[in-house]
């Protein structure tokens, strides 16, 4: 998650078992959406609560500026005991809730989630601001028309809508005129759902748009609202209230990244008329293919310090995709099994056990056919029969050695700068594999390499 500026906040702070101990404390969340708590002293000094018996699942809090606010799954991450003078304890908060307490035990449902995405704007290439300047350019008239919420349905019962928040100059503006646009996704749903259900949902959003802009954005501005947590803003007339809400989310770049249009896989206005389609068919790929995307996002968001754990994460994501979308056998299942059976019978009782086992994955094709076949459907692109088997000899090779790390497979390991052009290729083989996934058709596929410095520039490497 990203915080722009930094959010530091005094306050005091209690448990629902002991409301009357309220401890002064400073609520802090980074860049990132870690968040710690210091609190003078400790909410319970008890020999239970010393001994490690402290239950802080859920802390409540009155801060400067934003008033209640509820801390979730929070832990001691430094338990200072207080022996008769000050002391401070760190905890740590898994989740901010600003401007509402909620009971012991209360499950945290929402209507609403409202939160913005790094790129979104660029991705979407939608604006209400219009500027005609005269002949001299020395006059320019500026014109603004607030732009239409676009709403889709999602497979799961939510709705997707993308909305644009926008500000005009104020008054007086005798010398500065300054209109702001600022587009932001909101999840609904009739029927109350917990936050969790919002932020998973929220999460493959995010994912999808790091995919399609072909870079690493985080979610920022996350607001939530209940039909039953509501003010009233005149007589007979409520709305409801906002919630923010703070937690550390991934994606997540220490740097802000620069977004390029000409950098993107695809824009919005490309998938506009098949959106609703496209961003259901994201959401239901991801079920299946959930552990290889997430290898892979951990290798292309800088998750990995070192270019050999980037590799490793890259292999697994194409050989765990292959796995979650093939059931491709070296035989027929009974064929396999007979033949184990028979093997087994051959030995001895007491290596039966450790034979079974030996055998029980045998029936899988290798990591050189898994990616022989991920491979075929764009092998045009990727070179011809010779380019494409040195690719995959050097992808076996360099993971075994990786893995086993055996000095007969050292001299065959591809290493330095050769190393990160086959992780490259890689990351633009399982590219082109998504925009499968997505539906864009082969010739689509075809015009997107063409048009796309960067992924031909991985692909080529």
């Amino acid at each position: 998650m990203r915080i722009r500026e930094e959010y530091k906040r005094s306050g005091y702070f209690w448990l629902h078992d002991n409301p009357g101990k309220k401890v002064p404390g400073t609520l802090v969340i980074s860049d990132g959406g870690e968040i710690e708590l210091e609190i003078v002293g400790l909410f319970n000094e008890s020999i239970e609560a010393l001994n490690g018996k402290d239950d802080l699942t859920r802390i409540i809090g009155h801060i400067e500026k934003d008033g209640l606010v509820t801390l979730e799954n929070c832990f001691y991450k430094k338990k200072n005991i207080p022996f008769g003078g000050i002391s401070k304890s760190l905890v740590h908060v898994n989740q901010v809730l600003s401007g509402v307490a909620y009971d012991k035990g209360e499950v945290v449902k929402f209507n609403t989630l409202s939160f913005s995405i790094e790129g979104l704007d660029e991705w979407l290439g939608i604006s209400g601001i219009r500027v005609a300047y005269g002949d001299d350019y020395r006059t320019a008239t500026i014109n603004y028309t607030p732009q239409e919420e676009i709403t889709y349905k999602l497979d799961n019962g939510f709705k997707l809508h993308i909305l644009f928040a926008y500000t005009l100059p104020g008054f007086p503006n005798t010398t500065e005129a300054k209109i702001t646009q600022r587009a932001y996704f909101k999840l609904s749903t009739e029927i109350e759902k917990e936050l969790s259900e919002f932020i998973d949902l929220a999460h493959k959003i995010t994912y999808l748009l790091c995919f399609a802009v072909d870079a690493t954005v985080a979610v920022s501005d996350v607001s939530a609202t209940s039909n039953l947590i509501v003010a009233e803003i005149s007589e007979n007339k409520a709305r409801p209230v906002p919630i923010k809400v703070y937690y550390p989310s991934l994606p997540f770049s220490q740097d802000v990244q620069k977004i390029d249009i000409h950098r993107m896989l695809f824009t919005f206005g490309q998938i506009r008329d098949n959106a609703e389609k496209i961003i259901n068919t994201w959401l239901n790929t991801y079920e299946v293919i959930r552990p290889s995307l997430g290898l892979y996002f951990s290798a292309v968001t800088g998750t990995h310090k070192y270019l050999d754990g980037k590799f490793l994460a890259l292999a697994q994501t194409l050989e765990t995709y292959h796995r979650r979308t093939s059931n491709e056998k070296l035989m027929d299942e009974g064929v396999f099994r007979s033949i184990v059976a028979k093997i087994l019978c051959q030995c001895t009782k007491d290596k039966r056990k450790w034979l079974k086992g030996r055998l029980i994955h045998g029936n899988e094709i290798n990591l050189g056919n898994r990616i022989k076949k991920i491979i075929e459907p764009f092998k045009e692109h990727i070179g011809n029969a010779k380019v494409r088997s040195k690719l995959i000899r050097n992808i076996v090779n360099t993971r075994n050695y990786l893995t086993h790390y055996s000095e007969d497979l050292e001299a065959e390991a591809v290493k330095g700068i050769n190393l990160w052009e086959l992780c490259q290729k890689m990351e633009a083989t399982f590219q082109l594999h998504l925009l499968d996934q997505l539906g864009f058709t082969s010739t689509e596929i075809s015009n997107i390499l063409s048009n796309n410095y960067k992924l031909k520039q991985k692909i080529n490497e």
